[in-house]
């Protein structure tokens, strides 16, 4: 299905301020070839969701080569929860990280900053991905950073669209707060990390994360020794305005 800014631009008009449900079945009625990202909380209460509205949806995930332990029995926990989703890993290209950590060593990052790493282990990848697909659904929500307090419940992906073809993006948990992913959690006894039960509420790669302390923001523990706005890791980088 091909879908242009007019149609995007009805469809957000259509699904503006509508509950996560709603948001997932329209996604799900219009798009067979859709799947579903999941790294984080709010990504397995939309995996929850999705499986009891399709039980084989397509799920991905990206291993990075450098999440935590928890990161990957938490896969693995959604992988036996939910039997019938298709679930599948993407992994980084084996040449450009081996060629980045060769000339940089492991931890560039932190004097270079987190875009290179991320392009390697996460953007290359995802890109592969979607390349494959007609849309997506993610977890972002506008109260987790400052670079998507803009974020629309439905879009044409700003990072990963081109000239002959439009990727749209759904982003069902727009309008919820962190205490309503909990509350869903907590309902339904959906998988989690147990991570989040230390202190660590967004959760990437084991170098770049860390807990938050008490009324810090969600998001600074990620990436922390970079300014806020910065934030993004490449994967909803439409959310970055120039």
């Amino acid at each position: 299905m091909s879908f242009e800014t007019s149609d995007i631009a009805s469809l957000h008009a259509d699904l503006v301020g509508k509950n996560p449900r709603t948001i997932l079945k329209t996604a799900l009625a219009l798009f067979d070839n859709i799947a579903v990202s999941f790294s984080g909380a709010e990504d397995v209460v939309l995996v929850d969701m999705a499986h009891k509205i399709r039980p084989d949806i397509a799920v991905f995930t990206l291993d990075t080569g450098r999440l935590h332990p928890e990161t990957y029995r938490l896969i693995e926990a959604v992988r036996e929860r939910y039997p019938s989703l298709r679930l599948e890993v993407l992994f980084p290209d084996c040449q450009a990280l081996w060629q980045m950590v060769k000339d940089k060593g492991l931890f560039s990052f932190y004097k270079d900053g987190h875009h290179e790493c991320c392009g390697i282990r996460k953007v290359a990848p995802l890109r592969r991905k979607l390349e494959t697909l007609d849309a997506w659904v993610t977890g972002q929500r506008r109260d987790q950073n400052q670079t998507r307090q803009e974020l629309a419940e439905v879009e044409i992906d700003a990072a990963f669209s081109g000239p002959e073809r439009r990727l749209v993006k759904f982003n069902p948990l727009a309008n919820w707060s962190s205490s309503q992913v909990w509350d869903y959690i907590e309902a339904h006894d959906v998988p989690l990390n147990e991570l989040h039960r230390r202190g660590y509420v967004s959760i990437g790669c084991e170098p770049c994360t860390r807990p938050i302390l008490p009324n810090q923001h969600e998001r600074e523990g990620r990436w922390w020794w970079e300014d806020a706005g910065k934030k993004e890791c490449g994967l909803h980088a439409g959310n970055v305005k120039g």
